[in-house]
């Protein structure tokens, strides 16, 4: 039984790259020379974002009487001494990271060196939607100065200001890095892809947020994170993959695309705009 659960467990990460396959293997065979996206002139910020931070907002608030209900209930010894359960969580934590920084990464040097353009752009905004979530969260666990579960699991309202920064790590809960970082990379893939396949996106979209979720959950599992630690990390992270994908097919010009991917600008015959990416390996 253990040994099937670990068969599983195995299967289930897989799972969470699965997007990411997807994403950049199948149009190989039909690849061009240059990959073209229409220029969007869609607002960086819209009212569907309003409404997408809202309901973060109000997730985060309404699981913040239970934080200690969700801590304890998966720290029971039923849950803690299931095997699938514990092979599940380190794994989807690797996923996490640095797993997300190994796929952004490697995926944008494969992209880069074998010409295939599709794959370098998401491996690009990929690794900078990372960043953008790491960024943001290390200064806000730094700023809230919160403690983990695993400090005190009957304390979820330990916040001291600026704490983060000053303290050890057992201080830096809220929000989840690892959380961010998952959602970072389901909503960068879905965004892009999205743009390539829309016909794909219901089964992209609920493989990369579902392995998000796990991501997530791994770290409540671990006994790392408060319930409303992964709410807010997962809305940060969403918001770094929509914004920096957005961002970066309304602004082709932008100076890291330039110096990375090289896009060019070219009017199509039927008198619409397309932004180009032209590999460039000498």
């Amino acid at each position: 039984m253990a040994r099937l659960g670990g068969y599983v467990n195995k299967l289930l990460t897989l799972t969470t790259g699965l997007g990411l396959a997807v994403a950049t293997i199948a149009p190989v065979a039909q690849a061009q020379p240059t990959d073209t996206t229409h220029i969007s002139t869609e607002p960086l910020f819209t009212k569907r974002d309003a409404w997408i931070a809202l309901g973060f907002a109000a997730g985060t608030v309404a699981l913040y009487p239970a934080d200690r209900y969700f801590a304890r209930k998966l720290q029971t010894p039923h849950n803690q001494e299931n095997q699938f359960l514990q092979n599940a969580a380190t794994d989807f934590r690797f996923t996490g990271t640095p797993g997300s920084i190994y796929i952004g990464l490697g995926m944008y040097l494969v992209g880069r060196v074998g010409r295939i353009d599709r794959m370098a752009d998401l491996g690009l905004h990929g690794t900078e939607a990372l960043f953008l979530a790491s960024g943001t969260v290390y200064v806000l666990k730094g700023l809230v100065g919160r403690s983990r579960p695993e400090v005190d699991i009957n304390n979820p309202r330990s916040f001291v200001l600026a704490r983060g920064f000053k303290s050890t790590d057992e201080y830096r809960s809220f929000p989840s890095g690892h959380s961010a970082m998952g959602f970072a990379a389901a909503a960068a893939v879905t965004s892009e892809t999205s743009k390539w396949w829309p016909n794909a996106t219901w089964v992209i979209a609920p493989v990369m947020y579902g392995g998000a979720t796990m991501i997530a959950a791994s770290r409540m599992y671990n006994n790392k994170h408060w319930a409303s630690d992964v709410v807010m990390g997962a809305a940060i992270g969403t918001f770094s993959g929509l914004k920096v994908v957005r961002y970066s097919h309304s602004h082709p010009g932008n100076r890291i695309d330039k110096w990375l991917l090289h896009p060019h600008v070219e009017k199509k015959p039927d008198g619409s705009v397309a932004v180009g990416v032209e590999i460039q390996t000498h």
